[in-house]
């Protein structure tokens, strides 16, 4: 009687379970809505990628496979890239290809690189550039790009033929001004400028912000002749009823920015189907594409995979590339969504996408509310619960018998996430296909049989930044024009070759801006480059620098305990000399609390070696080899990177840099 009674229990546990738990109907056939324009990711806004070049192989190419190759990894349809404009854009500079303006040219940085990457595994990805920030030239003076429109409109368009000229990449749209003021006045220069140089294939994108745009396009004809597409960011899968007037393709042309584990994961897998279902967006384009630069730089791990170890060549395949695989494998730009309200019974979303040969892919996401929240903007409270969905195929799906099904399910309780997982081939019977749906789980259902998940082997093992470090420039074609490992946070750094100098300085590093860049935020007064382990509290550090400049200076650095956009306030030891004779050992990056000072001899236009010990909290400089200063008492900050850099936007350069940490 006992085991006749708990089987009734049981018996009517399930019942109570399927009886309340939601079962929802959906009707798909051939009424086709929008045009997909294809996923995303962003290289750049700023330096996201700049560890990724310094990856040996095989492991930079598997990591660009992960990103680009078709039906393997995210498989991307679209990436963005920074034009480089010398200026601080969150996590670090990027070098424009005119520091001046007489100056040009299309092999500094790394991104010409990744695109031609991008192109080799996908010929047929799209490719944007957008400005954070602008050379300082640009400006004639003032911190503002619009003042002259022509001077601006020019110096895109020259990038952008400089890609097909230098590098053979034509690049598919054009950005404005990151997340910044747009122009009327300049867009359309911009769209005049290249129609004259016959680049009239070209889409605008603007204004890359909020949606304001949209108001002015509306009472302005020729504004709204010169956008193709309107991008926005962080939208929230939200759009506003002004921009559906414009009927021009509305993207989230930058979204996610979401540490990448399975929250991360979550809040990627919600908006790329609600951005279609709640704002009608086309396109949604993450920031960033691979988390390349050092963790403890702001916004540390926001990429859909991690990179950030080249010394070590280890790297993380994280969860949010697995969930772009459930689009990006099932479909392409040019596909059309079907119409659907895309809303499900017990919460949660689905889309379908058609190629209009026949083919179907449904994409369903049941994220929960507290598993999915994205870094911005704040997500309003919601529910899902277990659900069941019909899916019943009519018109040119009646035909379709079965559907390849992919699954993932975000594990919060334990380390055991399910992501990406073929479940075979599920028949549909009499035109319908039920699915059970639990929480956090994505499900792709889809004609298609190509897809793919065969990861490389692990790659090596995790290790932080090895404590002795050497480099001494010497390299004759430098690969790329930074050195490996240093993250330039204000000016660029760059390799040069001192021809007159016929000694042991002719390779060297050199800071090459000489003046303040027109600024996307507020950058700091010296320049700076980063490099090596932010948990380091005992070095010694030694290099050679040449002040050209005699109203210039320069310093070496260590414990530098930020970086990216809050660079301006970094604290640290540096120790700076001046070509006046005199030196400083200062707390903070502007040289304002000075810790020492007094004369040192150096001079203009004559290398000098300094080398910095910081030991506990006993920190001594060291001039040519004899000891300049020492018992200078340092107690915060405790730990950071090691740096180099200049009191201003000046020529400075460095040499035999030498690092030994503790």
């Amino acid at each position: 009687m006992l085991v006749l009674w708990r089987g009734l229990a049981l018996w009517l546990s399930a019942w109570s379970a399927a009886a309340w738990s939601p079962s929802g109907r959906y009707w798909l056939d051939d009424a086709v809505g929008l045009e997909f324009d294809g996923i995303g990711a962003v290289s750049g806004g700023g330096a996201t990628s700049r560890l990724l070049v310094n990856y040996e192989e095989p492991y930079r190419s598997q990591i660009l496979d992960y990103l680009f190759k078709p039906n393997f990894g995210a498989s991307l349809h679209i990436l963005k890239v920074e034009i480089g404009g010398d200026a601080q854009s969150t996590d670090g500079t990027e070098p424009s290809h005119m520091h001046y303006e007489n100056d040009e040219n299309y092999f500094r940085g790394y991104e010409w690189w990744l695109m031609k990457e991008a192109k080799k595994r996908n010929p047929n990805i799209k490719l944007i550039g957008l400005p954070w920030a602008f050379p300082g030239w640009i400006g004639r003076g003032e911190n503002w790009p619009y003042d002259h429109p022509d001077v601006t409109a020019y110096y895109i368009v020259s990038w952008i033929i400089g890609a097909k000229r230098f590098h053979n990449l034509d690049i598919d749209y054009i950005g404005i001004w990151n997340e910044r003021t747009f122009n009327r006045k300049y867009i359309k220069v911009l769209r005049e400028t290249m129609d004259k140089v016959g680049i009239q294939n070209i889409g605008i994108i603007a204004a890359d912000g909020d949606w304001d745009i949209v108001k002015s396009m509306l009472v302005d004809p020729y504004l709204n002749d010169a956008v193709e597409i309107v991008g926005a960011h962080y939208p929230g899968t939200t759009t506003v009823p002004s921009a559906l007037l414009t009927k021009k393709k509305l993207w989230a042309s930058e979204d996610y920015s979401t540490f990448n584990n399975e929250v991360g994961a979550g809040c990627w897998a919600r908006i790329l189907n609600q951005n279609y279902v709640n704002g009608h967006m086309t396109s949604t384009i993450a920031w960033n594409l691979v988390a390349s630069y050092y963790e403890d730089l702001p916004f540390g791990r926001c990429g859909l995979m991690t990179a950030q170890e080249p010394w070590s060549g280890h790297y993380s395949v994280d969860p949010p590339i697995w969930i772009t695989a459930h689009t990006t494998q099932f479909t392409q730009p040019g596909w059309h969504y079907l119409k659907v309200d895309g809303r499900l019974d017990g919460g949660g979303s689905y889309v379908a996408l058609t190629d209009g040969q026949g083919n179907l892919t449904i994409i369903i996401e049941t994220m929960t509310y507290h598993h999915s929240a994205c870094i911005r903007p704040p997500l309003l409270p919601y529910s899902v619960s277990p659900q069941n969905a019909t899916f019943y195929l009519n018109g040119s799906f009646s035909h379709v018998k079965a559907l390849q099904m992919w699954y993932s399910k975000l594990e919060f309780t334990s380390a055991n996430s399910t992501l990406f997982h073929s479940l075979g081939s599920k028949k549909v019977c009499e035109g319908a296909l039920t699915v059970n749906l639990g929480l956090d789980e994505v499900y792709t259902l889809t004609t298609l049989t190509t897809g793919r998940k065969s990861p490389f082997p692990d790659p090596p093992p995790s290790h932080p930044f090895p404590t002795a470090y050497k480099d001494d420039f010497n390299i004759r074609n430098p690969p790329f024009s930074e050195a490996p490992y240093f993250a330039d946070q204000t000016g660029i750094f760059e390799y040069f070759v001192n021809t007159s100098d016929p000694g042991e300085h002719v390779f060297t590093l050199r800071q090459v801006v000489n003046q303040r860049p027109v600024t996307w935020v507020a950058d700091a007064e010296n320049t700076i480059s980063i490099i090596g382990n932010y948990k380091w509290v005992n070095l010694t550090l030694s290099c050679d620098i040449y002040i050209e400049s005699k109203q210039g200076g320069a310093f070496i650095a260590g414990r530098v305990d930020k970086g990216g956009i809050y660079i301006g306030d970094a604290k640290g030891v540096f120790f700076w000399v001046f070509p006046d004779g005199t030196y400083r050992v200062t707390r903070d990056l502007h040289g304002k609390e000075i810790l020492m000072k007094g004369m040192s001899g150096v001079r203009a236009e004559t290398w000098h070696r300094l080398t910095l010990t910081l030991m506990g909290s006993n920190a001594s400089g060291m001039l040519n080899g004899y000891p300049l200063w020492e018992n200078v008492t340092v107690t915060k900050p405790e730990n950071g990177w090691a740096a180099i850099g200049t009191k201003s936007f000046e020529f400075t350069q460095f040499d035999n840099f030498h690092i030994q940490a503790s």
